[in-house]
């Protein structure tokens, strides 16, 4: 599909991955048109000079609104947290889901991304695991729910309406909440602990080489799932150091993975009591205890995907915005 002069519709269009994927897709000269359901980004999306339709992927109106006389829609709105309540993720990420890849279709798209997750492949999958898995929900409901959403954009491919799942590892870069601002705001408290010594591995892709793998899929009629990350495995020690000396505290502390459990699990109930949102919860330790890379061969090799921008960059970047956007 050329993009050039094309129209794209993007969920989440206010949000860490949609804002820099709308950047970047008029940049190449796309007509850019988003739905968002909080209004400060939606906000911030309208002064970039995006159109943009306020609603919720839920709702079967906003959906259609936002997918009128677009090419293409990329999906990228979602409930993206370590655990939390079952109905919630099974709403947005499976039901919003079916919403948003229904409504494409209906409006005469051609070609419909889901962004998902690596998380498909749950917390003990095995080295270079590859798009054919196996897929594990492993009882977590952000994994399960990712894996059922790409099930339902799967069923409704057809002649004529193409669908893509791109699989992103650990999407980090100025913004981020989970790489960048909470780790960030937690060592600053001096709350910020790595279990079993920070050997977890993170699967690192700077936003902007995201966004451009996306496109790519839709340049290249691209069909099929593609985990995009990389493919330079960095224990978490190695990757959070950047961030604990831009925050003072270059020492990281780390603890063994049980205590960290039982220590999130009472912080969770505790915040519980005054309906807070607690920094960390149990199944934080198995995301941070992730063992293995992932494989992006299919992605470099169908997607022409190479990270253009590489760790020691990207990370120049992110400490560069947090001394500019925390020194206010």
């Amino acid at each position: 599909m050329k993009l050039e002069g094309s129209c794209l519709a993007i969920t989440g269009v206010g949000g860490f991955i949609g804002a820099c994927l709308a950047a970047r897709a008029a940049a190449r000269g796309m007509r850019v048109r988003g739905l968002e359901s909080a209004p400060a980004a939606a906000e911030r999306a309208r002064r970039a000079g995006i159109d943009v339709v306020a609603g919720d992927v839920c709702d079967a109106s906003a959906a259609a609104a936002a997918c009128a006389g677009a090419d293409a829609v990329v999906h990228t709105a979602a409930v993206v947290r370590e655990d939390g309540p079952r109905e919630l993720y099974d709403r947005v990420n499976v039901g919003g889901t079916a919403t948003m890849v229904g409504a494409a279709s209906a409006a005469g798209a051609r070609r419909f991304v889901q962004l998902s997750s690596v998380m498909v492949y749950g917390f003990a999958f095995p080295p270079l695991v590859t798009e054919e898995g196996p897929l594990r929900g492993e009882g977590n409901p952000y994994c399960e729910t990712k894996i059922e959403g790409e099930r339902v954009v799967f069923g409704h491919a057809r002649p004529g309406f193409d669908v893509t799942v791109i699989r992103p590892g650990d999407v980090y870069g100025p913004g981020s909440v989970p790489w960048v601002i909470r780790p960030y705001q937690m060592m600053k408290a001096g709350l910020f602990v790595l279990p079993s010594g920070g050997r977890g591995i993170v699967n690192h892709v700077y936003v902007d080489d995201l966004a451009d793998a996306i496109l790519a899929s839709i340049e290249r009629e691209a069909s099929g799932a593609f985990t995009v990350a990389d493919g330079r495995p960095t224990t978490c020690l190695d990757f959070f150091a950047p961030i604990a000396r831009a925050a003072g505290r270059p020492k990281i502390r780390t603890a063994p993975a049980g205590l960290l459990r039982a220590t999130f699990g009472a912080a969770r109930a505790a915040a519980s009591l005054f309906g807070a949102e607690p920094p960390a919860t149990p199944a934080t330790v198995d995301y941070l205890l992730r063992p293995h890379a992932y494989s992006n061969d299919k992605a470099r090799r169908e997607l022409g995907f190479g990270p253009a921008v590489d760790l020691d960059q990207g990370m120049r970047r992110v400490t560069d915005w947090l001394a500019s956007e925390f020194a206010k």
